[in-house]
């Protein structure tokens, strides 16, 4: 039996190490050929998460653009995590598709980070994995220490 229904992944960050968060928790629906319900590999997951943040790319492009008004919340916000920046920024452009997915791949490998699973670590991008719906995936910045 095939499985029509969207599966949609939640993702989050974390770096090793830190309490914080390293950006929004945010979801990405699997296209329809990727559903992960024969399993896919961890390289096919990456590339299907990169190519979804680079898809959002232009809408937070656009709110780095914009002059940003500073409530007193988010100024408290800001003191508690170390940085208030209230001024507009310019970003660069995206990069390619394929340059970006090649170097998140690279990242991987050379182990810049890990990719979690409902709290299984995966350590090869050839590795099989088996989502669902509302499936939790953790990207894992790793620190690296002085002099290594």
């Amino acid at each position: 039996m095939v499985c029509s229904d969207p599966v949609s992944l939640q993702i989050s960050g974390r770096a090793v190490g830190s309490r914080w968060r390293i950006f929004a928790n945010w979801s990405v629906t699997l296209p329809p050929g990727e559903r992960g319900d024969g399993g896919l590999t961890l390289r096919d997951l990456i590339a299907v998460i990169v190519r979804a943040d680079l898809d959002a790319y232009p809408k937070r492009r656009e709110a780095r653009r914009l002059d940003r008004i500073l409530t007193p919340r988010k100024i408290e916000r800001g003191q508690a995590q170390g940085r208030i920046a209230p001024e507009a920024r310019e970003t660069p452009a995206p990069p390619l598709v394929q340059d970006a997915i090649n170097t998140a791949w690279c990242a991987f490998e050379d182990g810049v980070y890990l990719v979690a699973i409902v709290g299984q670590k995966f350590r090869s991008l050839d590795a099989q994995v088996y989502v669902t719906s509302q499936t939790r995936v953790t990207l894992i910045r790793l620190a690296f220490l002085a002099g290594a």
